[in-house]
């Protein structure tokens, strides 16, 4: 546990805190701006909502996602907190801790330019591990107990989304099979609003939790506790973090949610609703187990599957195939510039 005065002072004692602290924050700001528009993609593509409404809805709920699961649940930030060996001289590990982040940020970016909503968390654990390998000088800076977490949750995020979009929306044609469509519409209008909103939720839930572990990392390792395995989560930097993740969100995103909500699949309100609640349920359980899932992957492949309720033809898997191509590419690709920057960094400083 640290105060917030003694993060000050800390800032000002050490530089490459302050740099690694900026650039954290501008990783959040980015993952508010490119991820969180995926929880309100299907909302807008439905017309249940208005594009500007639905961004300040999602920014509202990522600060409250951020704020109330933490308080209730550390597993994700202890998970990513613990991924990679800082361990060893703290100022090296800060400087390779930087330029992590800046991998991040030019990973995020070039997605968020080409409309493709590739997962920054996947970019945050990649740029991680590629520094830690840099800094140790091989892969003995990777902690495989922790990193076994992140593939589970690459599976679960991905044929859990499916299945669960699949099994949703075709419980609900079962309910609603006797009646009307038409008295249907105000119904699901609602509930694409509660469920954009709990996907918001959710998405600051996960999200926002990576980011306080790197922030707890570098606090720890300007402190010169490289090692520190254990810590307690400052309510300032929960209100912190979500504060500059709603920021993100109500930057915006359309093309982020016309890449998901409208290229992939055409949905109607009802399979919108559906998308939202398997996505929303499978980010709960994976909070509450510990594994840091990537949003990205959990709400498209839940409207993948919502749409392959219908027939596969519905899905629009030519964008399917450019969303695959680029999550397949994150790992390497972030992991890559995030060892290179680190070991430039390293010499330059």
């Amino acid at each position: 546990m640290i105060s917030f005065s003694a993060f000050l002072q800390q800032l000002m004692s050490s530089p490459p805190l302050l740099v690694t602290s900026i650039l954290t924050l501008a990783v959040i700001l980015v993952n508010g701006w490119t991820d969180a528009p995926n929880a309100i993609a299907t909302c807008v593509s439905t017309r249940s909502m208005g594009v500007k409404p639905a961004i300040l809805m999602a920014a509202v709920f990522n600060f409250l996602g951020v704020l109330v699961m933490t308080a209730v649940n550390t597993q994700v930030a202890q998970t990513i907190y613990n991924m990679a060996d800082f361990g060893g001289d703290p100022s090296r590990a800060l400087t390779a801790l930087c330029a992590a982040m800046v991998a991040i940020v030019i990973w995020a970016t070039a997605a968020w330019y080409f409309g493709i909503p590739t997962s920054e968390s996947h970019a945050l654990i990649a740029g991680i591990s590629g520094a830690a390998i840099a800094l140790n000088g091989g892969l003995g800076g990777i902690n495989g107990g922790e990193w076994i977490k992140v593939i589970y949750g690459l599976f679960l995020s991905t044929l859990l989304g499916f299945f669960s979009g699949f099994a949703t929306v075709k419980t609900v044609e079962k309910i609603c099979r006797n009646i009307p469509r038409q008295k249907t519409i105000g119904f699901f209008r609602g509930g694409q609003i509660l469920g954009g909103g709990a996907m918001a939720f959710m998405h600051g839930a996960q999200d926002g939790q990576k980011f306080i572990g790197v922030f707890l990392l570098g606090m720890s390792l300007a402190g010169g506790n490289a090692g520190a395995a254990e810590f307690s989560i400052p309510l300032w930097l929960m209100v912190l973090c979500s504060g500059v993740m709603a920021l993100g969100t109500s930057i915006g995103g359309y093309k982020i949610i016309k890449s998901v909500g409208m290229d992939m699949v055409k949905l109607e309100k009802y399979e919108g609703f559906s998308a939202d609640l398997a996505g929303a349920f499978c980010l709960l359980i994976s909070t509450l187990t510990g594994l840091p899932v990537s949003t990205t992957h959990t709400k498209t492949t839940a409207i993948m599957g919502v749409g392959a309720g219908r027939r596969l033809s519905n899905v629009n898997w030519g964008v399917v195939k450019e969303m695959g191509y680029a999550w397949v590419m994150t790992f390497p690709g972030c992991g890559v510039i995030g060892y290179f920057t680190a070991l430039i960094f390293m010499r330059l400083f």
